[in-house]
């Protein structure tokens, strides 16, 4: 039963949105406090869950178990989730994370409609269905967490607004550094100003140009930065950050704000090996058996200003799926994937098991062949966008090179070579690092979710279910025969016990990726 939120510091809080949305969206504040309680329970269960999972807290009653000691609950078991930090959160940062996230649930579940989401290209029907998976990532009880956004932030750029604007600063050419995204973007949209000889034109958050207008007057006052006039248009997708562009090309642009764990400024490195990255993993798909069935999303060109933090006015270029796609081909954001895969196994002819053996022949070979490789990528749901034809599983889109892991040692042995950009955290000589970061997104995030869902709309058993994933990573392995790292891999995915990210204990620790481990339902 979701208890009705009425006192303490989570009402105190959601009096303020109520005022905020009086002022600037007066329609909105009925649903936003019809909603309230419903996100707060969300949020309170998921945060519940991780704190089980993280044996931060002991497991209660009344909680259903899953693989990798995952816990569910039917409710958060307390009216303000925050309760549940009590003699954890001791400076009450991650409180603070937890309250905005439910303010900004109930808000978006306020503005979201009932009408099954379309859109007039892949990429603009792949954002609009993004909007379905309203509480944001499955995991992280602060997948609504927008800090440094107020009410009205949240109104004009969030995901549920539909659209929000980039503009434009000229940039001294001995203070930019990259590829003119200027030139890029106006061969591809009208409406891009011209920079100033001897200046570069950088696409800046319409949010985020505000911010650094006053963060570097300095530069602005010496003309090593100039603010342009004109804006274009350009729609949110979940990551915020990440703004779909028309013709289906996207624009990832440093945005510092706080969403889930990470403030989403962009480095120097990543515009830099976006670029590097996306020519050495076109390389090793087309090399891949199952290289037909992979569309990568790649990143084309980036560039920085390193100014300050070197992190404020940063933007990576990314390809689209627009004209990319068969007839008949689908293709459905796998942050909505758990709403969505009931409706696909039902249009495939029903059968869960035969549903899933396809969807993880379609995801993990490629992945596990890669990881052999030197490259772990980051595949939880967020990241990756399946394809499909009749319900049926048919091809596999990635995206954001951001987060994932290469091993320099084994991308030699390969036959490969990249230089990374110098402080890049994305290369690894730790096997157990990068093995994690493939098991943890691949295996726990993305087809844990599934299996968890699958058997709730279908009956799939759980055990069995994975027995059937075991399979076809034995499969997989069975075909990489006597490559050099691929027995170490296989052994390490099926011990008995694997390393989990647990999310909750690095927002404690204001550190980065902390793991505990848990049990293994591919053991054995």
């Amino acid at each position: 039963m979701i208890r009705i939120v009425s006192t303490g510091r989570l009402a105190a809080a959601a009096a303020h949105t109520e005022a905020a949305l009086a002022v600037h969206e007066p329609h909105l504040v009925d649903g936003f406090v019809r909603h309230l309680p419903y996100a707060a329970d969300t949020v309170g269960r998921r945060l519940r869950a991780a704190l089980v999972r993280e044996d931060l807290t002991p497991a209660t009653a009344g909680g259903t178990r899953h693989a990798f000691h995952r816990v569910e609950y039917p409710n958060a078991g307390v009216a303000d989730p925050v309760d549940l930090l009590a003699g954890i959160d001791p400076d009450g940062t991650m409180s603070a994370e937890i309250r905005n996230a439910v303010l900004n649930l109930a808000l978006a579940m306020a503005r979201r409609t009932d009408n099954l989401p379309t859109g007039t290209d892949p990429d603009s029907t792949a954002v609009a269905h993004e909007r379905l998976a309203v509480a944001g990532h499955n995991l992280h009880p602060c997948g609504r967490t927008r800090l440094g956004w107020d009410t009205g932030d949240v109104l004009a750029h969030d995901l549920e607004a539909g659209h929000t604007g980039i503009g434009f600063v000229a940039v001294r050419d001995d203070s930019h550094l990259g590829d003119d995204l200027g030139q890029w973007l106006r061969t591809r949209v009208d409406g891009i100003p011209d920079a100033p000889p001897g200046h570069r034109v950088q696409p800046v958050h319409a949010w985020q140009l505000d911010m650094v207008t006053s963060r570097y007057r300095e530069l602005f006052a010496d003309g090593t930065l100039r603010r342009l006039d004109g804006q274009i248009d350009a729609i949110p997708t979940a990551a915020l950050r990440t703004l779909l562009l028309p013709g289906g090309h996207y624009l990832k642009l440093s945005l510092d704000i706080q969403v889930t764990s990470t403030r989403r400024s962009i480095s120097v490195a990543s515009t830099r090996n976006g670029p590097a990255l996306s020519t050495l993993l076109t390389r090793m798909i087309d090399n891949d058996p199952d290289g037909s069935r992979l569309l990568l999303m790649t990143e084309p060109a980036g560039a920085a200003v390193p100014a300050g933090s070197g992190r404020d006015l940063s933007a990576i270029a990314r390809t689209g799926l627009t004209g990319r796609l068969h007839n008949g081909e689908q293709a459905l954001p796998g942050g909505a994937l758990p709403l969505l895969a009931a409706g696909l196994v039902d249009e495939s002819g029903g059968d869960p098991a035969a549903w899933l053996t396809a969807y993880a022949r379609l995801l993990l070979p490629p992945l596990l062949r890669l990881l052999a490789d030197g490259v772990a990528l980051e595949a939880h749901l967020q990241n990756c966008l399946p394809t499909f034809t009749g319900g049926h599983p048919h091809r596999l889109a990635l995206r954001d090179l951001a987060g994932l892991r290469l091993h320099p040692g084994r991308l030699t042995d390969a036959g490969h070579r990249l230089e990374l950009w110098p402080g890049s955290v994305v290369g690894t000589n730790d096997t157990e690092i990068l093995r994690a970061k493939l098991g943890y997104t691949a295996l726990q995030a993305h087809l844990g979710e599934l299996i968890i869902r699958l058997g709730e709309s279908h009956d799939l058993d759980e055990p069995h279910a994975w027995r059937l994933v075991r399979d076809i990573v034995d499969d997989t392995y069975d075909q990489l025969g006597g490559h050099r790292h691929a027995a170490a891999d296989h052994s390490w995915l099926i011990a008995a016990t694997v390393p989990h990210k647990a999310l909750v204990r690095m927002r404690l620790a204001g550190t980065g990726d902390i793991h505990i481990p848990v049990g293994n339902p591919l053991h054995g």
